[in-house]
């Protein structure tokens, strides 16, 4: 059995319950070890084999899972934050499937839930924002035309936007484009919920001179929206006293 486990977004105490007892369990981790924090690994058994995948082919991946489950080992593939989200496991998956392999997905919290965290913040205020747009700017991987940087900022939502802390000033230019002032409020994480953690509050037109002032280049979250700033947003109507509920009651007046 393959089991895909989502390692969370950085502090080893942020892993579920059910993906730590995996990883207890397992016989075989191949974790991403360009991003997943290493202290994970401590949990695992004194017999586990382990293997980095940032020195690895998908093909040497799979291999590896073959031959462990051919050997009658439970496997972990330890995928960075939530393995559904930029986590290349379709592919693992189909791959799997083909060579008659079962396997499951364990979630896990994802570097936009810690950023969140790091900075107290809510992405959905009522009157301000009430979606979220995760995405990334196309890199040496594409994104589709339809998916642009410009496409979604026209909506005025709040972004979290991966994967782009090295492409800055050209990520500024374009979520203005799309629609966004200058001045909307900004952040930028490093390394969300990991003992070096750093978050900076900023604008979309100071992202560039934020990140290197800092020397933050990669491994770094940039949120975007009016939600940064938390002014003038309305209090949620399910907790007013004039709101009925299936639970209460609400007063008149």
């Amino acid at each position: 059995m393959v089991h895909f486990v989502g390692a969370g977004c950085g502090a080893k105490d942020l892993i579920t319950v059910r993906g730590q007892r995996l990883i207890e369990a397992a016989d075989v981790i191949i974790y991403a070890g360009s991003l997943v924090n290493p202290e994970l690994l401590e949990s695992a058994k004194p017999s586990c084999e382990i293997h980095n995948s940032a020195y690895l082919t998908l093909e040497e991946v799979i291999s590896l899972m073959e031959k462990g489950v051919a050997r009658g080992k439970e496997i972990v593939r330890l995928h960075t934050g939530d393995p559904s989200l930029y986590g290349a496991i379709k592919e693992q998956m189909d791959a799997l499937s083909q060579a008659g392999i079962s396997y499951d997905v364990c979630p896990g919290v994802t570097a936009a839930f810690g950023a969140a965290a790091a900075l107290n913040l809510e992405y959905t205020l009522p009157g301000v924002s009430q979606s979220l747009i995760l995405t990334r700017m196309e890199g040496k991987t594409g994104v589709p035309e339809k998916e642009s940087i410009e496409s979604f900022a026209a909506h005025q939502a709040t972004m979290a936007i991966y994967l782009s802390a090295g492409m800055l000033d050209k990520l500024s230019k374009r979520l203005v484009e799309g629609g966004y002032k200058p001045s909307t409020p900004a952040a930028i994480i490093y390394k969300a919920s990991w003992p070096e953690e750093e978050a900076y509050i900023c604008t979309i037109e100071d992202l560039y001179d934020t990140a290197k002032a800092h020397q933050i280049t990669k491994t770094a979250l940039v949120l975007v929206g009016d939600v940064i700033g938390g002014a003038n947003y309305e209090k949620s109507r399910l907790y007013a006293a004039d709101f009925s509920t299936e639970y209460r009651k609400g007063t008149e007046g």
